[in-house]
């Protein structure tokens, strides 16, 4: 697989074509998230970058912002759940010793707590507690 060499200043403008270019081509949405996805690995912007970036997105068409915009805030959704998820398997991991199948499996019904919910539960409450609660 070849690698990408992109100037660093020009990986913010290659970003925002790429997302322009996204919302011009009316994928649907599982196609458009995959790309996006792809396009968020590769593209990590440091915060001088995401400056630039939002400079150059804020300079696009009002149509095409909100679009852009929509697949923004879906990568910010997906960063949260990937650390609301990974908070969550540290807690566990910290209190119970290894992630077993049966503290596996509560994982996605703790995760749609909120941060004071589940931080509460799983700093209190011992895993019969929460494995009866969630497992049904």
């Amino acid at each position: 697989m070849a690698k990408m060499n992109i100037a660093v200043s020009e990986r913010p403008q290659v970003k925002a074509e790429c997302l322009r270019l996204l919302t011009t081509l009316r994928l649907d949405p599982a196609r458009m998230q995959l790309i996006s996805g792809f396009v968020d690995t590769y593209l990590r912007l440091d915060d001088t970058e995401k400056q630039v970036f939002q400079a150059v997105i804020s300079t696009m068409g009002l149509d095409e912002r909100e679009e852009v915009m929509q697949i923004v805030t879906s990568w910010q959704q997906e960063g949260v759940e990937i650390e609301r998820r990974e908070t969550i398997s540290t807690l566990l991991k910290v209190r119970f010793g290894n992630l077993d199948s049966e503290l596996e499996a509560i994982i996605p019904q703790l995760m749609q707590l909120s941060k004071e919910e589940y931080l509460g539960l799983l700093l209190q409450a011992d895993r019969e507690e929460l494995l009866s609660r969630f497992q049904r």
